[in-house]
């Protein structure tokens, strides 16, 4: 008899990542939530899934995403006039619409919103798990910490009059070492994966340059020690040199964005093992055109610099993780960061390495990333082949999460 709880997919090729081929005629058994074969594999199954145009390859990952912001109605006042429920409600549309583009898992990376402590991220996180709604696989990191007026302070950013929609230390907004650790210790208690702090400026900052150090050396050790004594990783928002050298002075394991580092930085990055999340496509893609002239300035003066820095490190070899800072990239467009990385100089291969077996390195998830026996069945297809046409990702025919089907022709 067959096999009731089996599937098998038939597709045109299955990309080896590893090896950076793709099988011609492989098919994957799947059973439950997990891969049991690659290759010819016994056919008596429940179903049989046929992909005939279809390339399969591992379940991509964005590791900077905030799902909670953007989407459907989206604006600038979200922060101000959107209560956190209707946040939450509008984010289990941006979860649908990333997983059928393909993204299986992602980083949502610190919420910067009035929501009385609640952990939004945590919550969508939980809801997906639980089968209630379609979406990624969610690692929360809760609030952002920032220090007060700091990048991501909410009332800094919208340029909020004194005493209008204050954010506490529990929300993220903590200055000194004391108030760090607190904000730290609120957001693993309610779920966080790990902590997302501001270490500079960054182009949306409405006061000082972008790469402005914000926290001093003693809260960034503070944040860091707090989250690796509890094993939690720490990503830290960076444009500066000096402010990326005090992350990595600090132990923090991952820079976002990285846009202004010079070559020793590049260096050191290596020397330290440390992750840089990509987020280039905003560069040229994110439409700055209905923003303040300042912040229009900013990003003229920033963007290129940012656009060689990358390519500075693909060049130098540095763990690149996919990032695309959504909804600065509209979410479900997220395969538009794959297509500029190749842009940047990056290869096909490296561009869907980014995006699958570094970024599984960067969140500890080794069952993830790679298209093989006993690894999770998150199993996405495109039309044509990636190590080709790096553009066929952002056209996804075919979502698999968990074992089970989301999308397909």
């Amino acid at each position: 008899m067959a096999d009731p709880t089996a599937t098998v997919l038939r597709p045109a090729g299955v990309l080896d990542v590893d090896n950076g081929e793709v099988l011609a005629g492989a098919a994957i058994r799947v059973e439950g939530n997990r891969i049991t074969g690659i290759g010819d594999v016994d056919a008596d199954v429940h179903e049989v899934i046929d992909l005939p145009e279809i390339t399969l390859m591992p379940g991509l990952m964005d590791m900077e995403v905030d799902l909670v912001l953007g989407g459907p109605g989206a604006g600038l006042s979200d922060p101000v006039r959107v209560d956190p429920v209707k946040m939450t409600l509008r984010a289990a549309a941006n979860a649908r619409r990333t997983l059928r583009a393909g993204f299986t898992t992602v980083r949502n990376l610190g919420l910067f919103v009035k929501t009385g402590g609640y952990l939004l991220d945590v919550a969508l996180s939980e809801a997906i798990d639980a089968g209630w709604i379609e979406g990624p696989r969610v690692v929360p990191a809760g609030h952002a910490i920032v220090p007060t007026g700091g990048h991501l302070d909410p009332s800094a950013q919208s340029g909020l009059a004194p005493g209008i929609m204050p954010l506490t230390v529990e929300e993220g907004v903590a200055d000194g070492v004391d108030e760090v650790r607190k904000a730290v210790r609120y957001q693993i208690r309610h779920g966080a994966q790990l902590i997302k702090c501001c270490a500079s400026g960054g182009v949306m900052t409405p006061t000082g340059p972008s790469g402005a150090q914000q926290y001093s050396a003693e809260e960034f050790a503070a944040i860091a020690d707090e989250a690796h004594r509890r094993g939690l990783k720490v990503a830290a928002h960076a444009h500066g040199d000096i402010a990326v050298n005090a992350a990595l002075d600090a132990g923090i394991d991952c820079i976002e964005h990285g846009f202004m580092i010079t070559a020793p930085t590049i260096e050191r990055l290596l020397e330290t093992d440390t992750f840089l999340v990509s987020t280039t496509a905003l560069t040229e893609n994110w439409d700055v055109s209905n923003q303040p002239p300042a912040l229009q300035a900013k990003a003229s003066e920033v963007f290129p610099k940012a656009k060689a820095s990358i390519t500075a490190a693909i060049e130098a070899g540095v763990k690149i993780a996919c990032g695309t800072d959504a909804p600065a990239i509209f979410h479900g467009r997220n395969a538009e960061e794959l297509e500029v990385l190749v842009k940047r100089g990056m290869t096909p291969l490296g561009a869907i390495r980014a995006a699958t077996t570094v970024a599984a390195e960067l969140i500890d998830r080794p069952d993830l990333g790679r298209l093989a026996p006993e690894m999770l069945a998150d199993i996405v297809g495109v039309p044509g082949n990636p190590l080709h046409d790096i553009s066929v990702t952002r056209r996804m025919a075919f979502v698999m999460k968990d074992g089970r089907v989301h999308k397909q022709p």
